[in-house]
């Protein structure tokens, strides 16, 4: 099976005894339901699953579930036989979004305490948005993302012992040598082609097939951009319009989101579309980058809500968009081909699995900075520049940006293709799959 840390998570959660149901929140085809079912059975003698998605489409035994009587009685029905105590017994609902009202009945089986229970669901922001009482004291909410470089070398071959080592020289500013360093980059350039979709990485290590991984990459692209249940048909429209824009955005100067293109309607703005930005959000399927006004820490006291920036969640869905079966491209490293927009969709993507919030700079006179990331121990901002080509060395507005007192930039990170780690005053330049590390 696939390596996947959130692995560690649950089964310390499960282990625990604690009264708090752990929810499990991403975009559906990331593995959620896979590493739950693998770390329930190992862990409980009596396992009941319940998907409710299949549910709603059959008996919708669940749909009009109000309490917690009524639960367990429906669920007596199709396990009754597996309902024992809770240090043996746990009950894994899925695609709980299915039925809204069951977020909320949520509180209830926690406090109950009758059972062990996770849940998970996509979509769990729009549908705990507009749940009437939101259980947020009795759940823990986990977000879930594809998997992350680190994840992908695991899938690989790549031993606990090795990126460890790694990890040391990471963090003493080392370079590897010439012959691992080669290697890194051919398993990054990998990643850009493969990404971090379960399927699609084990379609790869079985295969190495491309054809067959893109298939299944453009199959849940497609399953992505038509799943939109909620909304009415022009609402979907707008959704589709707005996630088929991301990779062409992606190749502009400026990346960002402009709300006339949409629709191509003149007078068109952000608060237009609130409401599909926050589903391809809180879907787990765009990764929103915001742009700061004031960048000092915390950033979010000042991040604009007017200029945003999307990636998609995936960058093998990106490359497979881009260069479809043409792996030439990212492997051989084309002069001719512009893999800027691809190294910032999985640097976005790899800070996001980290736990960071998305941030970038833009200034009209000073330039723009690609990334910003709270850092809590020095309690600053930290710009992340990424570069794909030979000049990682200009980065004018990065230079301007630390030299701001009124910033309080502690550090600033350069990442890059280059082998060898230095710095210079405070910017340090990293080879790029050392993203993994931040």
């Amino acid at each position: 099976m696939l390596y996947r840390k959130i692995e560690s998570l649950i089964d310390e959660h499960l282990r625990s005894g604690s009264q708090k149901i752990l929810l499990i929140d991403g975009a559906r085809q990331v593995g959620k339901t896979y590493i739950i079912r693998y770390v329930g059975k190992r862990l409980f003698t009596n396992y009941i699953e319940i998907n409710m998605i299949e549910d709603s489409l059959g008996a919708k035994l669940f749909a009009g579930i109000r309490s917690v009587e009524d639960f367990y009685l429906q669920l007596s029905m199709i396990a009754g036989d597996r309902m024992k105590e809770k240090e043996n017994t746990l009950i894994f609902i899925d695609e709980i979004q299915a039925y809204p009202q069951l977020l909320t009945l949520l509180k209830f089986l926690s406090q109950d305490n009758r059972y062990t229970y996770v849940a998970s669901g996509s979509l769990l922001g729009v549908t705990l948005a507009d749940t009437s009482s939101i259980p947020m004291g009795s759940i823990r909410k986990v977000k879930m993302y594809p998997l992350d470089f680190e994840e992908f070398l695991y899938a690989n071959g790549m031993n606990d012992i090795a990126v460890t080592a790694m990890r040391g020289k990471y963090e003493r500013l080392e370079a590897l040598d010439g012959s691992m360093h080669q290697k890194m980059m051919d398993m990054f350039r990998k990643y850009l082609l493969v990404g971090g979709l379960p399927d699609a990485v084990k379609a790869y290590i079985e295969s190495k097939n491309i054809q067959r991984v893109r298939e299944i990459q453009n199959e849940i692209r497609e399953y992505y951009a038509a799943d939109v249940s909620k909304y009415d048909a022009e609402r979907k429209l707008k959704i589709r319009r707005i996630y088929d824009l991301i990779p062409s955005n992606m190749e502009n100067r400026k990346k960002r989101v402009v709300a006339q293109s949409i629709e191509n309607k003149k007078g068109k703005i952000f608060a237009d579309y609130q409401d599909e930005f926050e589903y391809l959000i809180s879907a787990g399927i765009a990764l929103n980058v915001q742009a700061i006004s004031n960048p000092v820490f915390p950033l979010i006291e000042s991040a604009g809500k007017n200029l945003l920036k999307l990636y998609l969640n995936d960058v093998g869905i990106l490359t497979g968009i881009l260069y479809g079966n043409n792996i030439r491209a990212v492997l051989d490293d084309e002069c001719s081909i512009n893999l800027g927009s691809v190294y910032e969709s999985v640097v976005a993507s790899e800070l996001a699995a980290h736990g960071h919030k998305l941030f970038y700079y833009d200034n009209r006179s000073k330039g723009e900075v690609d990334f910003l990331i709270d850092d809590y121990d020095s309690l600053s901002a930290v710009p992340v520049e990424v570069k794909s080509g030979k000049d990682y060395t200009v980065h004018s507005a990065l230079s301007h940006f630390v030299k701001n007192d009124d910033y309080h930039i502690q550090k600033a990170l350069v990442l890059s293709n280059e082998r060898m780690i230095k710095t210079n005053g405070k910017i340090t330049c990293l080879p790029v799959y050392d993203v993994m590390f931040l």
